[in-house]
């Protein structure tokens, strides 16, 4: 994909499908910009792919907070000038009914999947519309669309980011191109997370799991970051406002 010296936002870029996407985006020639609470994690990876000539910035940033997104936005364009692409990938999950939540665990999630979101298109919408264009890529899930027991807050963050790409595209159109990207099991710390508490091993668990989906494995972040360097670039200027799933055809199965 033709990301040449674009410069690209990643939320939750050292870790799982925001890591993944981040090293493809700068081995493809972006100047990425690297955002996350995981300071030793983030300065590690920036030190490695500067080491062979990429171009990446770190930048340490609570998503969940107004005034650190601002200040990662602005660190952005004081750095490289501009913003051609923001990929709001920062997410956290929490096991639970909804019977098992607090007020605590709410904020959590929401901060960070989904009021994350607005904050960094509240930010970055005005650079890009003064830009005159850019795109916004949201990480989303099948589990917006799918009841998967005990995720009840972490799909109802999803979906709620279903109906923001839908609204930002119209938002701010003829400027900012919003577009979605819903992975299905990907195999990712957060994936690893998900199976504590079961009663057999996680490589057993993911086993089953990949004997079922259509294309008989589990995803894996370079899967997403494919499709990710392909909506962020100028040949995927035409789809707006909507998400592709990348799902190994996981939402096709039947229900038994």
């Amino acid at each position: 994909m033709a990301l040449t010296d674009k410069v690209i936002l990643v939320t939750g870029g050292t870790s799982g499908i925001g890591e993944g996407c981040a090293r493809h985006f700068a081995a493809l020639g972006a100047r990425v910009v690297l955002a996350s609470n995981q300071q030793d994690r983030g300065e590690a990876i920036e030190a490695e792919l500067r080491s062979v000539g990429r171009d990446v910035l770190f930048v340490f940033t609570d998503v969940s907070r107004e005034e650190s997104v601002k200040a990662l936005v602005e660190r952005a364009v004081q750095h490289y000038g501009r913003i051609d692409g923001v990929h709001c990938n920062a997410g956290v999950w929490a096991k639970g009914k909804a019977t098992d939540f607090d007020e605590a665990v709410w904020e959590k999630v929401m901060n960070v999947n989904v009021k994350s979101v607005f904050w960094t298109a509240k930010h970055v919408v005005p650079v890009m519309e003064a830009q005159g264009k850019g795109v916004i890529l949201i990480t989303t899930s099948v589990a917006a669309h799918i009841g998967f027991p005990s995720h009840a807050l972490y799909c109802a963050s999803k979906a709620a980011l279903e109906a923001m790409i839908r609204c930002f595209a119209v938002d701010h159109a003829g400027k900012v191109r919003v577009v979605g990207i819903s992975p299905g099991t990907i195999d990712t710390p957060m994936l690893a997370a998900t199976c504590e508490g079961w009663d057999k091993p996680v490589a057993e668990l993911y086993a089953e799991v990949a004997r079922r989906i259509p294309v008989r494995r589990l995803g894996q972040p370079e899967d997403i970051a494919h499709t990710a360097a392909f909506l962020l670039s100028d040949e995927a200027g035409y789809i707006n406002a909507t998400t592709i799933v990348l799902d190994g055809g996981t939402m096709a199965l039947p229900p038994w």
